[in-house]
């Protein structure tokens, strides 16, 4: 790997600083969002099950909304989806905030609000993954992939931390908090000049609609690299166990957990910022393969430590291999796929990311609730290490895969 010879080539361009500060505000608010809820839910209910439960409602919109949500990030505006969306989350945290001043944080309001927050995802992922490639020119689109990467990992750890001493702080009024940043960010989407999009023209058939699919599909290296990141993730993930660890065996309370899911944040950031100034130019496949392996390893690690330290490196160490992970997927899914299908292919890849993500951490709730949150972990971890295995045999081309740019 060699470095870049402008490693601000993205910022160059005005378009992209807004979509930047959008991305990054958004990415922001959810991590205050979503920590918040899950460390108020579980000190309410002392429930990993309910933990659970709130990836399986994040995920569900995604999967129910897979048609409509790749088809309007491919047939709409793509600045005014990812707008709308943004406002809705935007809703849902005044949702909760209203219920938390009144007195009526429940288990099941809080699945309704956090339904609303799902399909807000639901909408905003694909349209967003979509429109930075209309932002910037094909050659600076790597660098704008690292730097996007980085935002996002860059908000899951201020996000979390913010939120963990603003509770300690001001309690429920945290979510007005996130309330106000989701509204700036959908401003800041606006503000965007509106970019060159290809608008898919095609008549809406069931082949147009499940176009992404047919893509996915048929291109087995990007079938390959999202196979590996959802079962690696879905059996390894533990994000919603975070504040079972930090309450009950860990011992350090709602600024600790905010620390927790911080960590995987801070590894992922400090591995961005590498990529950005050393991008994977040769043997992009194995460096995949490698990476999630040792997030398996990782994860075993931050499952039996009982130190506070220890644990947090451990997940330092969890982000930072899961971001070699997702900065060389998201190359290959969004350099590799024409503009006119890229919204649907998006979309699917949105129902992946949620299978592994909030499935995954709704498999953790589930299975910690019955045979213990260290046990979950562990054995999560050692799944992650087997997919690695399993996917090299039965996708032996991703294997192969030298450079991201498509051949």
């Amino acid at each position: 790997m060699t470095p870049q010879t402008d490693q601000y080539a993205a910022f160059r361009h005005t378009s992209y600083q807004r979509y930047f500060t959008s991305r990054f505000l958004t990415g922001f608010s959810t991590h205050i969002l979503t920590t918040t809820i899950a460390f108020h839910l579980y000190d309410v209910t002392g429930s990993a099950l309910w933990l659970g439960m709130i990836g399986v409602v994040l995920f569900l919109p995604s999967l129910f909304l897979v048609v409509v949500t790749g088809m309007a990030a491919d047939r709409l505006d793509r600045r005014k989806v990812m707008a709308g969306a943004t406002v809705m989350l935007a809703i849902s945290a005044a949702i909760v905030a209203v219920l938390s001043a009144i007195g009526k944080f429940e288990p099941l309001w809080v699945m309704a609000a956090m339904a609303l927050v799902g399909i807000g995802r639901a909408f905003h992922s694909p349209a967003s993954s979509s429109l930075v490639v209309n932002l910037v020119p094909k050659e600076d689109f790597g660098n704008a992939i690292g730097w996007i990467t980085s935002s996002w990992q860059l908000a899951s750890i201020v996000g979390p931390a913010v939120a963990g001493i603003s509770f300690a702080i001001i309690g429920g009024w945290t979510y007005l908090v996130s309330t106000l940043f989701f509204l700036i960010a959908a401003l800041s989407i606006l503000s965007i000049p509106k970019p060159a999009q290809l608008i898919s023209k095609e008549a809406v058939t069931i082949r147009t609609l499940l176009g992404g699919f047919e893509y996915v599909w048929k291109t087995k290296i990007v079938l390959g690299a999202i196979t590996l990141d959802l079962f690696a993730v879905f059996l390894g993930s533990a994000f919603w166990l975070m504040p079972l660890f930090a309450k009950d065996i860990l011992e350090i309370g709602a600024v600790g957990n905010g620390f927790l899911r911080a960590a995987p944040g801070i590894g992922a950031i400090l591995m961005a910022v590498y990529l950005i100034r050393f991008p994977v130019r040769d043997h992009a496949g194995k460096i995949l393969l490698v990476s999630v392996f040792l997030f398996g390893v990782a994860t075993i690690v931050f499952g039996y430590s009982e130190l506070a330290w220890l644990s947090i490196i451990a997940l330092m160490f969890v982000g930072a291999f899961d971001m070699i992970s997702v900065y060389i997927r998201e190359i290959l899914l969004q350099v590799w796929t024409p503009d006119h299908v890229r919204g649907r292919v998006n979309a699917v890849n949105s129902i992946f990311l949620g299978a592994s993500n909030e499935l995954g951490d709704a498999r953790a709730g589930f299975v910690a609730a019955k045979w213990g949150a260290v046990l979950t972990v562990i054995l999560g971890g050692f799944a992650a290490i087997g997919v690695v295995g399993i996917v090299s045999v039965i996708f032996p081309d991703l294997r192969k895969v030298r450079t991201l740019d498509q051949d």
